[in-house]
């Protein structure tokens, strides 16, 4: 492995970070596979872990926490919080009530004193950002997260919560982890050039398209797929799998596995410090490692960039955050009153 920098943090990680969603219930259950799997991609020079409180209700945090042990001190490890863990209205979100707390059943559940980094997994508009990074700021004071950073925050988010940070002498993020792939290309636009502005690292989620860049996903054939089973609509997009179809054929002319081309394509941006990939298998963590050395060339890349334009995406994954004013309809539509005004 050649590792990169995690911003400005001085970290040194892996070009390919290992995602733990996958090992717990609605993944890999056998905990005793799941630690065989994170043991190989360490043995392979992979010194990313990233986790969160929220994948399998906390048991993928206990799982990476067996794997680790003694092995620790080898590993940057990233966690997460925001999410729902439980019914409780105050189990979730990014007030220092419940972050404060989240922490601390996650170190519990990893079985050790700190993380290296401490993500935020949603924006929460109904929290002040001074409140959060006032939190965290605390958090790293005492001893117990190294650097703080962000999950899916839009470009507009990550400057005010760098300009907060600076006016109240609050530790700032260091780190964004949203997704990008070939065929979600939207953060090249905004996002990553924010990112390295502000010297934030990139730890990118679902470089393999929610699924669809492995090549077990083709238009008119069904998927017999862990995933597909799940119901995501990203799967069966028409325009996505037409796009799918001709980077099949593209990857079979640079004699690459569609795999290879995907991560290779998403470690190539000079934005991007790691991808996350997430095997359920230890066929599918050796499959990615294969690839790990592959270096696309810049006539390939233009050909990428010819089937999807840098900046857009094709259709969009059912995980991705969308903004309030996306999500709740009367924060973009007048009353019907005001309508009948005009």
């Amino acid at each position: 492995m050649h590792y990169r920098t995690l911003g400005r943090t001085g970290i040194k990680v892996s070009p390919y970070c290992l995602g733990a969603m996958m090992f717990g219930e609605i993944g890999n259950p056998d905990h005793d596979d799941s630690v065989r799997i994170i043991h190989r991609a360490l043995d392979a020079g992979i010194n990313f872990v990233d986790t969160a409180d929220a994948y399998s209700r906390g048991e993928s945090e206990e799982i990476v926490g067996k794997a680790l042990k003694g092995r620790r001190d080898d590993v940057v490890l990233a966690t997460k919080a925001h999410l729902p863990m439980g019914d409780d209205p105050n189990e979730r979100g990014n007030s220092r009530r419940w972050l404060v707390r989240a922490l601390e059943n996650s170190l519990r559940r990893l079985g050790t004193d700190h993380v290296d980094l401490f993500q935020i997994h949603r924006p929460d508009p109904d929290t002040d950002v001074e409140e959060t990074l006032s939190a965290l700021t605390d958090l790293v004071r005492a001893g117990k997260v190294r650097a703080v950073g962000t999950s899916s925050f839009p470009a507009s988010d990550i400057v005010e919560a760098q300009w907060v940070a600076e006016r109240r002498g609050l530790v700032r993020f260091r780190t964004e982890q949203p997704t990008y792939s070939i065929l979600n290309r939207g953060i090249e636009r905004e996002v990553l050039p924010v990112c390295e502005r502000y010297g934030m690292g990139t730890l990118v989620y679902s470089p393999l398209a929610g699924g669809l860049l492995t090549g077990r996903y083709r238009k008119g054939a069904p998927a017999d797929t862990h995933r597909s089973a799940f119901g995501f609509k990203h799967l069966a997009d028409e325009h996505r799998l037409d796009t799918v179809e001709q980077l099949v054929r593209l990857a079979e002319k640079a004699g690459l596995p569609l795999t290879h081309l995907a991560m290779a394509f998403a470690i190539a941006h000079p934005g991007v410090t790691s991808a996350i990939i997430g095997p359920r298998t230890m066929a599918h963590l050796d499959d990615l490692l294969a690839g790990a050395d592959t270096v696309l060339s810049d006539e390939l890349l233009d050909e990428i960039d010819a089937l999807v334009p840098p900046g857009t995406d094709v259709g969009t994954l059912d995980m991705a955050y969308a903004p309030p004013a996306i999500q709740r309809p009367a924060l973009r539509r007048r009353t019907l009153e005001e309508r009948l005004a005009v």
